[in-house]
């Protein structure tokens, strides 16, 4: 949620991570940071890695706890073509609690994460007598 003065200066009331994939067309932009929640793609992936950029994950349902780490808005981008959800905005934070889980260097927790819960279920499944063959 957002608010607009008179002078146009935005104040953000609430800032709650969206589903991050949906925005990963935009990353080839070279924006440096994008925050969201559950992770993206490897398009997103090597566009952090050649714009030198980072994906930092934020907990959902929050939004208002993290509304209140916003302590300046820059600029707005593609606010008329995207709307308030979707368009990037520029933003200084204050003790935001966010986590890097993309980096430059290629790495990204999401796709380790993903790789290791599938193979403990592929061992769970393998060890149960009782999963048909």
């Amino acid at each position: 949620m957002l608010k607009k003065a008179a002078d146009g200066s935005w104040t953000v009331i609430a800032a709650g991570p969206t589903t991050s994939i949906r925005e990963e067309p935009f990353e080839a932009y070279g924006i440096r940071g994008i925050i969201g929640k559950g992770g993206m793609g490897p398009k997103t992936l090597a566009a952090l890695k050649k714009h030198g950029a980072v994906y930092l994950h934020a907990i959902g349902g929050l939004a208002v706890v993290l509304g209140q780490c916003v302590t300046k808005v820059y600029r707005v981008h593609m606010f008329e073509e995207l709307g308030p959800a979707e368009a990037m905005w520029q933003l200084e934070v204050k003790y935001f609690p966010a986590v890097i889980t993309m980096d430059a260097h290629g790495e990204s927790l999401h796709a380790k994460m993903e790789a290791e819960s599938a193979a403990v279920a592929h061992r769970l499944m393998d060890a149960n007598p009782a999963r048909p063959k």
